[in-house]
């Protein structure tokens, strides 16, 4: 992974002496809050409901054992002994003193960590698929595109003040992880018929109170021209985005107003000016910066091993908890003998993406002796160990028991991405977490979950949709409805490569509904699936919304349809999730 060199370093110990000092002068008064607020914006440091938050950058979710420890020692000597993952693979603090803040941000550059823009009207942390340099499908590691656009974005003049924030993803795989086209700019690593390396550029995705899927306006950029394009783009942005109305000055308003083609073409016009200025401001991809950068990314020193290994095929065997979490947390690695581990950071009734300081020393201490020192923090609030040796995983696995984080539950109904809601946010307009918690309660019994298969729930406390909502198999979206929560459900989102737009499906429900309205919706499924392995996602793309809608507002006197029995092939096993 990444490591800062002496610019790097010099940079952020310059910007958290510089914060100190903002810090000091607004404790004496020297700076009013409305002035104090846009340098505390530039530092991750928001005014929550009840205290200060700061959101730490975690580029393209990578981390290693001694930063996890650093974040488990701030959590422990600042905060209340906890960290909140977030869908952009950031950590939240949601309970630091002012007058501490300036020591945890020395504390994370003393581990080659920052919080710089992870808010205001900038180009926000660099986002990347959580499997990088382990899928068994990936055509090129994302990771050095990533670390690139956060070299070249940090701190840029020029794109300091945008309209309004700006988003970045990249993958380098065809199964897209990173929610690519819901982002300003989405980067999908590809290869033209040459085999020549390049991205398909796509922008103007996003989700908010204007939910749109991002479209293509390179359907190939030779990898030399990366920068100067992403400048190209948001350069018209900065030109041409609205600075009226923050409700529609994202790009994707502005590409929506002008057309793919106008928008398309003054890129175009935009980059062909920055390649022909010599010594101008345009950048180019130094080949030797990137060759650097790249290194920093090479793979791990993997041992050559056999496909199947003896040690965890007798654990499988022996062991049908563990049989269940290999079977969901597990994902095929590129490399023979080696798979991709994600820890479950929902354990029935907890709070999604919370990690104790205990857990995170643990999780660091699992990566430094069986995952070659790499963690990834994935957008669905989850913490992946990207390469384990198959013979480890039993271990592994009877280490995460001893801490609450071995529950099987990845991509289950209970695996649940929810923002941080009325309990913390100023923005917020009903809670989050207590709905996420009822439902994985509610469908707590591992078997059932198992019988109802893939289920992507996502949840937002407001229109912003940082709980993306938008793109979760079922949505919900909660308001306040004259004082009251109201939860409003869509479907048939998806966050993948075939991203949509879920459809909201009707009058919102009061919070003691939403479970049972949850669960109509499930029957109806398990009813008209065509056998187990058509999942509600498929099932909705077949027949459409109505037959849900009928179920989620049923007539009076009608009954929901009961769900079948469990199949043959689904692993039963004794003991609760978790």
């Amino acid at each position: 992974m990444y490591r800062y060199d002496e610019f790097d370093d010099a940079l952020v110990r310059d910007r958290v002496q510089r914060f100190r000092g903002q810090v000091e002068r607004r404790i004496s008064g020297a700076l009013t809050e409305d002035e104090f607020k846009p340098l505390r914006l530039q530092n991750g440091l928001y005014l929550q409901l009840h205290a200060y938050m700061l959101r730490v950058a975690i580029p393209y979710g990578t981390l290693n054992s001694r930063q996890m420890r650093q974040l488990a020692m701030i959590a422990e000597r600042w905060d209340r002994g906890y960290g909140h993952f977030t869908t952009r693979q950031n950590i939240q603090f949601n309970w630091p003193k002012l007058t501490d803040t300036a020591a945890i941000l020395d504390a994370l550059a003393d581990v080659g960590m920052h919080a710089i823009q992870t808010s205001g009207n900038c180009i926000r942390n660099v986002t990347a698929d959580h499997f990088a340099g382990a899928a068994a499908d990936e055509i090129e590691d994302p990771r050095p595109t990533a670390e690139l656009l956060r070299q070249w974005s940090t701190d840029h003049p020029e794109f300091a003040f945008l309209p309004r924030k700006f988003k970045i993803a990249v993958t380098g795989s065809p199964n897209d992880r990173a929610v690519t086209k819901a982002h300003d700019i989405g980067l999908r690593m590809i290869r033209n018929e040459a085999e020549e390396p390049g991205y398909e550029v796509i922008v103007g995705g996003g989700l908010g109170r204007t939910p749109m899927v991002g479209k293509v306006v390179r359907a190939f950029l030779p990898k030399s021209d990366l920068l100067a394009y992403v400048e190209a783009i948001l350069r018209v942005y900065n030109l041409e985005g609205r600075r009226d109305n923050k409700y529609k000055a994202r790009i994707k308003i502005l590409l929506h107003e002008t057309g793919l083609e106008q928008f398309s073409a003054a890129v175009e016009r935009e980059f062909d000016d920055l390649k022909a200025v010599q010594g101008g401001p345009s950048v180019a991809v130094d080949p030797q910066e990137l060759a650097r950068i790249e290194a920093y990314f090479s793979a791990p020193a993997f041992e050559v091993l056999d496909e199947a290994d003896e040690t965890f095929e007798t654990a499988l065997a022996a062991d049908g908890t563990f049989r269940a979490w290999s079977k969901q947390n597990l994902a095929e690695h590129r490399q023979p003998g080696y798979a991709i581990a994600t820890i479950s950071l929902k354990a029935i009734g907890e709070v999604p993406g919370d990690a104790t300081a205990d857990q995170m020393r643990l999780i660091a201490d699992i990566s430094e002796q069986f995952g070659h020192d790499e963690l990834r923090i994935s957008h669905e609030q989850n913490i992946v160990l990207p390469h384990v040796r198959k013979r480890d995983l039993p271990a592994v696995f009877a280490l995460l028991q001893t801490a609450g984080l071995a529950t099987a539950n990845l991509g289950l109904i209970s695996d649940i991405i929810a923002c941080p809601g009325m309990d913390y946010c100023a923005l917020a307009t009903a809670r989050s977490i207590p709905i996420a918690q009822d439902i994985a309660r509610h469908f707590a019994d591992p078997t059932y979950a198992q019988t109802i298969g893939e289920m992507k729930i996502k949840i937002s406390g407001c229109i912003n949709a940082c709980g993306h909502h938008h793109v979760a198999h079922i949505g919900i979206l909660g308001l306040d409805r004259r004082g009251v929560e109201n939860y409003q459900i869509t479907l048939g989102g998806d966050h993948t490569e075939t991203l949509a737009i879920g459809e909201r499906a009707g009058p919102g429900f009061g919070a003691e509904e939403v479970v049972p309205a949850i669960q109509r919706l499930i029957d109806a499924y398990l009813t008209l699936r065509n056998g187990p392995k058509e999942t509600f996602l498929m099932v909705y793309r077949r027949i459409g919304a109505e037959p849900f809608k009928k179920a989620l507002y049923p007539d009076s006197g009608s009954t929901a349809p009961n769900p079948p029995a469990p199949s043959s092939d689904v692993i039963s096993f004794s003991g609760t999730a978790g």
